[in-house]
């Protein structure tokens, strides 16, 4: 599919070319593979404590999983249309909404949500090994973190280097792996959901209710949104487009919807496991195993983070290319990698509480990238025709050099969204939130300080100001 072969794992040459109508096959459904691969992380059973944190009852949390995950993923599979249309990486695609060189702020933007996703990845794989090592008594100090984090470190590096063929084989092997320990793990700690203590859980406000919301978005679908394109563009233009969404979607959404469910379930029953989860996310799951499962726990908690992580530095290495970085595709992924095992030795030697930051990170990027979001969708979908593929490297060609407009929405979206978020776990983003007052929502300490709207609202614009844009689209599909 990428110009070599699997069987060989030679490495992938293809960076932003547009793929030859020779290397394009394979069916819709073969994108179910790396997106499930993806996201069977038992992350998504400590996204259970993390949504009860907003202060709301099971019912609530498991109506905002289902919306949060389901809206977010599908958004990933009509933004992965662009890539069967194009055959091209999806910061590449987005040129034709922003401009050859205005799409570089969108592609450092995106550049940025990937790095800093598969750090955090790597780091809660290091940081769980630790954990599993600790409680068999073989160690699970400063050396077992740095030897857990050269093996995952090497494993995402390797596999981001060679490219798509050996991505897409090792995500199918995850998959099988992951998906029976997985169901192994749900069934020894079965017997630790109590059902009353569940049930009790008080109710939150709306609000927290949206907070929530727009957590798992940012936690899920939103954090993909910008790599979309990047395993779709090897289909053939033939392909169903419908199937391209169906299969995205629901490759992506299965295993996040079943183990957040069973996550607040656990986190609901226990307040001691819901508030062990924030400080060690993947670790506290394992003090509800008996010893002999914490060997294939480990297994299945670094080979799902490892699968996340891969398809981060894969479309981490496009966007960097796409950014304007003139280097081979396998040396952006092998970049990123070094900065990666940097900002994984940080969080685990120096970071201290995890829930914090990452909700910051989440919430921070979450706004430009909904800004984008919003305006690539709506330009995916106005679309008729299959993108003009050399005017995506010419930037005198129809999609231009430098598009103000797009570039300015996105901007002024981000500022907005940024002025109605708040993370106070993070004393970085304490500036944030700047707008909560002059709009009437009660300042930062106010009922909808902890909403965060400000997700919403950037995607909301970034779609709706891009719909009035159909006449410029039009232009373009009719250019000579």
């Amino acid at each position: 599919m990428s110009g070599t072969e699997t069987r060989g794992l030679k490495v992938e040459t293809n960076g932003l070319d547009v793929i030859d109508d020779a290397e394009r096959r394979g069916r819709p459904r073969q994108l179910f593979w790396p997106w499930f691969g993806a996201n069977v992380s038992v992350l998504g059973l400590s996204y259970g404590s993390f949504t009860l944190g907003f202060g709301i009852s099971f019912w609530q949390a498991l109506v905002a999983g289902v919306v949060g995950i389901l809206f977010s993923f599908l958004l990933c599979g009509f933004i992965a249309i662009a890539g069967k249309r194009g055959s091209a990486p999806t910061m590449l695609l987005s040129r034709a909404a922003f401009g050859v060189r205005g799409n570089r702020l969108p592609s450092a933007i995106s550049w940025l949500l990937t790095v800093g996703w598969e750090t955090v990845l790597t780091a809660l794989a290091t940081l769980a090994t630790s954990t599993v090592f600790e409680r068999l008594g073989w160690g699970g100090g400063t050396a077992t973190k740095v030897i857990a984090l050269v093996v995952v470190a090497a494993l995402t590096v390797a596999a981001g280097v060679l490219g798509f063929d050996a991505i897409m084989k090792l995500q199918t092997w995850i998959t099988w792996i992951t998906g029976v320990l997985t169901v192994v793990y749900v069934v020894l700690v079965a017997g630790d959901v109590h059902w009353a203590a569940v049930g009790a859980l008080p109710s939150g406000s709306a609000q927290q209710w949206v907070g929530s919301l727009v957590f798992l978005m940012t936690g899920f679908g939103l954090g993909w949104v910008n790599a979309a394109a990047d395993y779709s563009r090897y289909l053939p233009r033939s392909a169903s487009g419908r199937g391209v969404v169906g299969w995205t979607t629901f490759g992506a959404s299965v295993a996040p919807l079943v183990l957040l469910v069973f996550g607040l379930l656990l986190a609901g029953s226990s307040p001691d496991l819901n508030k062990a989860i924030a400080a060690d996310p993947i670790g506290a799951l394992t003090t509800l195993l008996p010893l002999w499962f914490l060997v294939p726990f480990a297994i299945v908690a670094v080979l799902g983070l490892v699968g996340g992580a891969v398809l981060d530095i894969y479309s981490s290495g496009l966007a960097l290319l796409s950014a304007g970085l003139r280097v081979p595709r396998p040396l952006a992924a092998f970049v990123d990698g070094v900065l990666m095992v940097a900002g994984t030795i940080y969080i685990v030697f120096f970071g201290g509480e995890f829930l914090g930051q990452f909700q910051g990170f989440l919430v921070t990027l979450g706004v430009p990238v909904a800004a984008w979001c919003g305006v690539m969708l709506a330009d995916v979908l106005l679309r008729r025709r299959d993108y003009a593929e050399a005017d995506l490297f010419d930037p005198a060609g129809r999609y231009g050099d430098v598009r103000v407009g797009p570039i300015a929405l996105v901007l002024v979206s981000t500022a907005l969204g940024w002025g109605l978020v708040t993370n106070t776990s993070a004393d970085w983003l304490k500036w944030q939130g700047y707008l909560l007052e002059p709009f009437g929502l009660g300042g930062r300490d106010g009922s909808w300080a902890y909403a965060n709207l400000g997700v919403l609202l950037a995607l909301a614009l970034g779609f709706v100001v891009t719909l009035s844009t159909r006449q410029r689209i039009r232009a373009q599909e009719a250019a000579a």
